[in-house]
């Protein structure tokens, strides 16, 4: 299928999504609110989970160190692939298409399919509970978060954070499987 191809259906998708993208950009109008979703979208960046990497074996021992090889692989192997999707289909971000929405903090590049904070927080997070179910109570609402949050700034569409959090779980999957 050819980049041409891919971005009228990108368009057509856009189309569907616009209303939902709106509405959840509203949230962001507050301030307070605004701030909370940029804060948490920033340690999805990667410090909240690079230092969880690290905390692993602190708070569980030297069997943690698996998991978090297991993360630091999910991490690369994510990096890679998003990057790789992103600059060959060229989704433009919704802010960028619609002024309807507006951007609730700065992109850490210039497309959005798929999201690559959706991805590495879903796989991350199922690299950890599949060793330490019991983190469920904080990575569960931290990685839905992350996901919202992309939407609520204008970063992304829903398609965007579905697409991501599908290929993180799959990530995932893989590297326990291994």
């Amino acid at each position: 299928m050819t980049v041409a191809k891919i971005q009228t259906i990108f368009r057509h998708i856009d189309h569907y999504e616009l209303s939902l993208c709106v509405l959840c950009n509203r949230v962001s109008r507050s301030s307070r609110l605004e701030r909370v979703f940029v804060l948490v979208s920033r340690l999805g960046d990667g410090a909240a989970w690079c230092g969880l990497m690290l905390l692993l074996p602190l708070w569980y021992g030297r069997s943690a160190l698996n998991t978090s090889l297991r993360m630091a692989v999910v991490g690369a192997v994510g990096l890679v692939l998003y990057r790789t999707l992103k600059t060959n289909l060229l989704r433009t971000r919704p802010y960028l298409q619609h002024h309807a929405i507006r951007r609730g903090t700065a992109p850490l590049d210039l497309y959005s399919f798929p999201s690559g904070h959706t991805l590495h927080a879903v796989a991350f997070s199922g690299v950890v509970l599949h060793a330490y179910p019991g983190l469920a109570w904080v990575l569960l609402p931290f990685a839905t978060s992350i996901a919202l949050s992309r939407v609520i700034l204008g970063l992304h569409y829903p398609s965007d954070v579905l697409a991501g959090a599908l290929i993180g779980a799959g990530l995932a999957r893989l590297v326990l499987w291994f």
